[in-house]
This record gives C-alpha cells, sequence and structure tokens, in this order.
C-alpha cells in the first residue's frame, strides 16, 4: 500500500516514473537526494528536523534503527510492526519523491526488526553458511524482504559478502555476519538472498567493499589497517556478483589498504571506489558510504574534508546515521558544504549528476 502510494506521488510530482532529469533538476534538489540520515523519534510531530530536511532540502533517505548508541536505549526509531508502518507512511508523506528508507537487517545479531518488537526471528549468515543449503538462505532472506516490505522498507544494507578470514574479527566474524571464508560459497548464499529481496521489490545492498573480513580491529571505533591482512581473494564475491548484473547498490568500508590506496580509507578514495570497483569491476550502480560519523572516519577528517572526499572518491549517497554522534543539522551542514564545492569548482555539477541519475535508476525499481 505504502509503495504503491509512493509510486503515485512520484509519478503525478514528476510526470515521469524517474523524477525529474538532472538537466530539469535544481542544484540543491540533486545534493538533497544524495544524502541519508538518521533520526530520533518513533513518531513525528511536524517541527522534527527530518520532515523539515525532506521538505526543505529535498533529503533523499532516511536510516532506521531500534537502539540509540548514544543514550543506550531500545526504541530509537522501532518499538512494533504497525508503529513503523505508521512512520514510514509519514516519512513518505512528506516528500514528492520517494524516500529510499533503509535498514541493516542481515538476520541474527544484526536485525533492527526484533523478536521483542513483534518481527519474526531471523537466521545470520553464520548459521546460513554452516548449513550451506541455498534454497535455506533463498527462504530466510524472503522472509526478510516480506517484513521489510510490509512495513514500507525498501532498502536493506546486505548482505555481507566480507569473508570470514580473522575469525576473531571484532565486527565480521564474531558477530557471525559472514557466510564463509570461501569466496564461492559467500557468493553463492549472497546471490540467493539478493534475489529473494528482489522479488519482494526491497535493494539488498552488498557490504563492505573491498572487504572487512580480515580486519582485526571495528572502523565504527577508529582506524582499521587492513594492508598486511586483505588479499585478492576478498574481492571473488564483488567480481562474481556483480557480472550477474543482478547488484543494484553496494557500500563501502572505511578501511585503509596501502596496496589500493596510500592516503586514505577505501569510501575516500577516488582510486579505490572509482578506479577498482566502477573501471575494473565495470559497476553501474548506487555506492553507499558506510556511516561517515564512525571512528575511522570522523577521528581524522574533518566534516568538509571527508564529504570533498567522499564525493570526489565516486560514493553517490552520503550516510549519516546519526546514532554515533547526533546532528539535527547535518542535512543543512552537509548541502551547504557540497553547495559551496560546486560553487568553488572542487566538484563539478556533472559529478553531482553521475550519481543523482544513479540514484534515480534506483529509486525507479525501488518505487514500481
Amino acid at each position: 500500500m505504502i509503495l504503491l502510494l509512493c509510486c503515485s506521488l512520484f509519478v503525478s510530482a514528476t510526470g515521469v516514473a524517474a523524477g525529474r532529469s538532472a538537466a530539469n533538476a535544481s542544484l540543491d534538489y540533486k545534493i538533497g537526494q544524495m544524502l541519508m540520515v538518521g533520526f530520533r523519534g518513533t513518531a513525528l510531530n511536524d517541527g522534527h528536523f527530518i520532515l523539515r530536511d525532506i521538505r526543505r532540502h529535498h533529503l533523499g533517505g532516511v536510516i532506521l534503527f531500534d537502539y540509540d548508541v548514544l543514550t543506550r536505549q531500545p526504541g530509537r526509531n522501532i518499538t512494533s510492526p504497525q508503529q513503523l508502518k505508521n512512520l514510514i507512511a509519514v516519512l513518505q508523506q512528506a516528500t514528492l519523491t520517494p524516500l529510499l528508507v533503509a535498514v541493516d537487517q542481515e538476520g541474527g545479531r544484526v536485525a533492527r526488526l526484533k523478536p521483542e518488537y513483534g518481527f519474526d526471528r531471523t537466521v545470520s549468515h553464520a548459521e546460513l553458511g554452516r548449513l550451506d543449503e541455498p534454497q535455506a538462505t533463498y527462504s530466510a532472506s524472503a522472509e526478510i524482504a516480506v517484513t521489510l516490505a510490509k512495513v514500507g522498507i525498501n532498502v536493506n544494507f546486505a548482505p555481507v559478502v566480507d569473508l570470514c578470514i580473522n575469525p576473531d574479527n571484532p565486527v565480521i566474524a564474531r558477530l557471525e555476519r559472514c557466510f564463509s571464508a570461501q569466496p564461492d560459497e559467500v557468493t553463492l548464499h549472497a546471490r540467493q538472498f539478493i534475489l529473494a529481496h528482489k522479488t519482494q521489490g526491497v535493494t539488498a545492498v552488498i557490504k563492505h567493499f573491498p572487504g572487512h573480513g580480515s580486519s582485526h580491529s571495528d572502523s565504527h571505533l577508529g582506524f582499521v589497517d587492513v594492508t598486511n591482512s586483505w588479499t585478492e581473494r576478498e574481492l571473488v564475491p564483488y567480481t562474481k556478483l556483480l557480472e550477474t548484473g543482478e547488484v543494484q547498490a553496494l557500500m563501502t568500508a572505511h578501511v585503509f589498504n596501502a596496496n589500493l590506496d596510500a592516503d586514505h580509507p577505501a569510501t575516500l578514495s577516488h582510486s579505490t571506489i572509482t578506479g577498482l570497483m566502477r573501471g575494473q569491476l565495470g559497476f553501474a550502480g548506487v555506492v553507499f558510504s558506510d556511516d561517515l560519523q564512525m571512528g575511522a572516519i570522523s577521528e581524522h577528517y574533518g566534516l568538509d574534508q571527508a564529504v570533498r572526499l567522499t564525493l570526489e572518491a565516486g560514493v553517490d549517497i552520503l550516510l549519516f546515521g546519526n546514532n554515533l554522534d547526533y546532528d539535527p543539522e547535518i542535512v543543512p551542514r552537509v548541502v551547504n558544504i557540497l553547495r559551496n564545492l560546486v560553487a568553488t569548482g572542487v566538484i563539478s555539477e556533472r559529478r553531482i549528476d553521475e550519481s543523482y541519475r544513479r540514484i534515480m535508476r534506483l529509486k525507479r525499481v525501488v518505487v514500481q
């Protein structure tokens, strides 16, 4: 029901299913579509900053969480299926261009829609990898996708295609977020996950490019260097999945790898995103940054620099979860940064248009 409403608004507001063309859209409109932001609230009053940013700054997407990291309290955006459906409906009613509404619903320990909120139990990637039955992975993914679609969520930051290289990896293997240490097994199960989501109109976003599985630390907390642990085997799932033409979107990692870029972590690296991912692997879909408020970025780069480098790298949607830091003014701040980068010629409007077109192509699929 919500998706049908969104589609109607999308078409009536723009006259075409894809939204405004790059030539007809204002710079501010295009910039707004390139941002995805988190917020606090299970129900919204009209003065909430997220509604302001959707209406005034053309915010293109939101990310939802069940737990507030800063306050250490549950119930940030999610308390029940009906509450969540109502919240998303209010968000969508504030815009004429449907929002990308995202969660991390990988399964197992990383699931925002939990049984305690009235949702079905989910299984982890590691459980599915141990079972090693592709049909079981498809079925588990389909159940997740049905749940997401029912409440109006159209983007899932999953599956994880990192390899289980380091069993003590605190943010991947220890949390059972990887299918296997074998690239072919990861590819097989990830593809089933993607296909099952596609049947429900939910975009599955593979992550974390170019591979977080060998790390020994958590990029949420600070600098992560995989220079001596990462190998090209970690690219195999990306290569094979992209060859299928079924991947619509992927998410970057904030890992530093001097073999790929001697200066910057992957999210901020032109050689990694544009050179390797776009050039060598040929990916033409939407690239989401991982949360730019994570310690691996925020502790080493100022906001202006991080935004500039992320755009120069080739990322399409800049994600600010507002869960590791909370800034109700993050959207106007980033809009102003991007506007100034274009005005001073540091970033060309053509570069903005490239991302805008990719985002609109994805939104066409999401709202069908």
